[in-house]
């Protein structure tokens, strides 16, 4: 899941949240993501409310080893409604977007989604590259596009690989590199930012696009 940092907690409306995922009330669901996210904008509905409920959720299928269903349900609504908050925002500020990827075999992507849906609130459009990016694929984009910011997401220390930030090619003007997740050990990637939070991580990325 997600976790170290990203999430503060907002207890009485996360736990209803994850009630209603126990019960597979989808529509209840998804009408108080989305409401969370009017109210009070994607950072502080990410970091106070939707963080403590898929630790929850988590926490449960570690404890009885049943419930996947409730998880796969939750992460589908939560992508669906992140994904359409970025189209809601199409007027970029930034003419060269930056790459949002999960770096090595990660599969979790949903810190991306959430970063990407913050950034579209500020006007800053992204390219989301998504889970299990091999370098090649983020060095390829470095080359082609010169993008003024790169955020890597390592949720699994095997995936937090520092080559993902020493083996990037080098262009110019040269992007901010930024790592994100508690897979990175930060000490061995000297050349890059690490932000402990989906709020860091946004102010990081506006500075390198001069927002």
């Amino acid at each position: 899941m997600i976790l170290d940092g990203w999430g503060i907690g907002d207890k009485s409306k996360s736990d209803a949240i994850f009630n209603a995922a126990e019960s597979l009330d989808s529509l209840f669901v998804e009408t108080m993501l989305r409401n969370e996210i009017a109210e009070n904008g994607i950072i502080s509905a990410w970091q106070e409310v939707f963080v403590p409920v898929l630790i929850q959720v988590g926490t449960a299928w570690e404890k009885s080893g049943k419930g996947v269903e409730v998880e796969h349900m939750l992460t589908e609504i939560l992508t669906r409604v992140l994904r359409e908050s970025v189209s809601e925002n199409v007027v970029p500020i930034n003419s060269r977007p930056v790459l949002l990827a999960s770096v090595g075999e990660e599969l979790h992507s949903l810190a991306l989604h959430a970063l990407a849906a913050a950034l579209a609130e500020r006007g800053i459009e992204s390219q989301f590259l998504g889970a299990r990016t091999p370098v090649e694929a983020i060095s390829s984009m470095v080359s082609r596009f010169a993008p003024p910011a790169v955020f890597l997401w390592a949720q699994l220390p095997v995936n937090g690989d520092p080559k993902f930030v020493t083996d990037l090619p080098a262009v110019r003007p040269a992007p901010r590199i930024i790592i994100g997740g508690p897979g990175w050990n930060p000490d061995k990637c000297q050349n890059a930012h690490f932000v402990g939070s989906l709020a860091l991580a946004v102010d990081e990325i506006a500075l390198a696009v001069g927002a």
